[in-house]
């Protein structure tokens, strides 16, 4: 019983084996042919190979067809076949081919396995245009501008579809060119154009062309390749079937120059460029310690954004800058590119008096007139007053105790009677004021001013760091409070208090800075990384507690 179970099965596998095997064994044909010949250039002709057996889909090599033809992708399909017993297997390549031009050529000989098929001789004949038949469909692409252009000066690249059938669906590759930048410029356009008498519907779409080499280049054309309906208009057939298309544009020679040797500075070649400046707020005057944004803009046409520079902008030594990281965008305006660069700085000013900022000179090239410019933003003098009022000034290490203590003085004994008064009268009255003042002056003998809220335990040095990193400057005083009061072992109200037990100047500065900002009627560009350098650099005095500190209740 085991030795018919063991033969059953090895017979059973041999089976599949020799099943598995037979249509390669069974392989013996490769025929192939087209369907019309001669042909057309421009027309899509169908060459079908077939083989007797079933095969991979990779096993055909149709690559030398690309030596006369643009082709399509092929369609591979397989079959098996059971007559009178007898089983025939196929598999089919269909391939959609567009002779380049009107020549007679050879379609090679296909081999798999070592069978081969025979070659067919092809006649391509030339389209004989004729105002009685036009043309169904046809390409055209044409470069804006000149010809001989600069290394990396953007060409606007028009690519238009003609065609006067019913055009189901198509594809437009991409223009290509070597050692370029190619973007796509806004959507597609439909319309009509009348060419050679023969109204043609129209679909056009652009690029922006950037050759980053300079030499002679040729820009390789789009291919359009779609469906097409086929209908017998004399027999009323509106069920017919659709036919395949495709269409390549002429090619266009460029002659890229290099950069011109007189033009001096970072190369930037452009339709147009310009450098504007905002302030926020917007003010003709500075005060000492107040921070202000200036906002410095960039923008060019027909430029990406990525070829914008950097600016270098040069500041007097008076003033405090924070700037932030370049921002760059891009759009399309009237079927060109306009790039800007936005470069943000905060400033404060650390002393009274006129101060002058340089002007911002940029050379470009432009591209319209062939000739260098020079796009300026003309020196600014600003005039800086002394701090008043309840914000301190910020001042040089040599004077910056004095001022921090007049500063502690100023907020207890100064009243808030003059801001309230301007402010308040032009919106609510006289009245109003009075009642402001009343009220703001009776929580002032309550609360100092400078209290911010009050110091928690146990301080984390985490969230310091996060909040200076972050701009958050309500969550860096109370980190800082909280700081103080384990640094100091006594209760830290304020800031202002804090800072009567820091000896480094610097690290009062920034402290003093983010008082600003927390007191502030509107809210500022606080940055807090300086902040938290001096904390992490600050080092406890050496000397004994001062006098004002208590010893602690139970010493170690």
């Amino acid at each position: 019983m085991v030795k018919i179970q063991f033969t059953f099965i090895s017979t059973f596998f041999l089976f599949v084996m020799l099943l598995s095997s037979s249509p390669l064994l069974a392989f013996t044909t490769l025929q192939s042919q087209v369907d019309k010949n001669p042909v057309l250039a421009g027309e899509a002709i169908t060459l079908t190979v077939t083989a007797d057996a079933r095969l991979n889909a990779n096993d055909l090599d149709y690559q030398q067809l690309s030596t006369w033809f643009n082709v399509m992708a092929p369609s591979v399909s397989q079959s098996t076949q059971i007559v009178n017993g007898q089983r025939t297997q196929s598999t089919r390549w269909s391939f959609t081919l567009f002779p380049l031009q009107p020549r007679n050529v050879t379609i090679p000989a296909f081999e798999i396995n070592g069978i081969r098929s025979l070659p067919i001789e092809l006649t391509i004949v030339a389209q004989t245009a004729s105002p009685n038949t036009p043309r169904e469909l046809f390409v055209d692409a044409t470069l804006v501008g000149s010809t001989n252009v600069f290394v990396q000066q953007m060409l606007y690249y028009d690519v238009v579809i003609y065609f006067s059938g019913d055009l189901q669906r198509g594809n437009l590759t991409e223009p290509q060119l070597e050692g370029a930048e190619i973007q796509r410029v806004g959507q597609d356009v439909e319309g009509n154009d009348l060419v050679d008498g023969v109204r043609y519907r129209t679909i056009t779409r652009r690029y922006s062309i950037t050759p980053q080499r300079s030499g002679t280049v040729t820009i390789t054309p789009p291919l359009f390749t779609g469906d097409m309906i086929e209908r017998d208009v004399g027999n009323y057939n509106y069920f017919a079937r659709s036919k395949t298309v495709m269409a390549e544009a002429p090619p266009i020679t460029l002659e890229v120059k290099p950069q011109p040797a007189e033009f001096a500075g970072s190369w930037l070649v452009a339709g147009l460029v310009t450098l504007t400046e905002e302030w926020q707020p917007e003010l003709s005057t500075l005060t000492v310690g107040e921070p202000i944004t200036r906002i410095i803009t960039l923008s060019a046409v027909d430029v990406a954004g990525s070829q914008l520079p950097d600016l270098t902008p040069q500041y007097p030594s008076q003033l405090r800058l924070y700037q932030e990281q370049p921002q760059t965008k891009s759009a399309e305006r009237s079927n060109r590119l306009v790039a800007q660069k936005v470069f943000t700085t905060a400033i404060i000013a650390n002393e009274s008096g006129d101060i002058t900022l340089p002007e911002i000179r940029l050379p470009w090239w432009n591209s319209q007139t062939n000739q260098q410019e020079i796009a300026v933003l003309p020196q600014r003098t600003l005039r800086v007053n002394a701090a008043t009022g309840n914000l301190p000034a910020a001042t040089s290490e040599s004077t910056q105790r004095t001022v921090l203590e007049a500063t502690k003085t100023e907020y207890i004994n100064d009243n808030p009677w003059q801001w309230n008064y301007t402010s308040t009268l032009l919106t609510l009255g006289w009245l109003f004021t009075l009642l402001g003042f009343w009220f703001i002056l009776s929580r002032r003998t309550v609360t100092p001013p400078n209290v911010i809220l009050s110091a928690r335990s146990p301080f984390d040095n985490k969230r310091l760091k996060h909040a200076c990193l972050k701009g958050d400057a309500q969550l860096a005083a109370t980190e800082l409070l909280a700081w103080g009061k384990q640094q100091f072992k006594q209760p830290i109200l304020s800031l202002g208090q804090l800072c009567q037990h820091l000896e480094d100047q610097h690290f009062v500065a920034e402290v003093k800075l983010l008082e600003q900002q927390l007191y502030h009627s509107t809210p500022l560009a606080w940055q807090g990384q300086k902040l938290y350098q001096c904390w992490r650099e600050w080092h406890a005095p050496t000397s004994a507690q001062s006098k004002d500190t208590l010893a602690p209740l139970y010493p170690h």
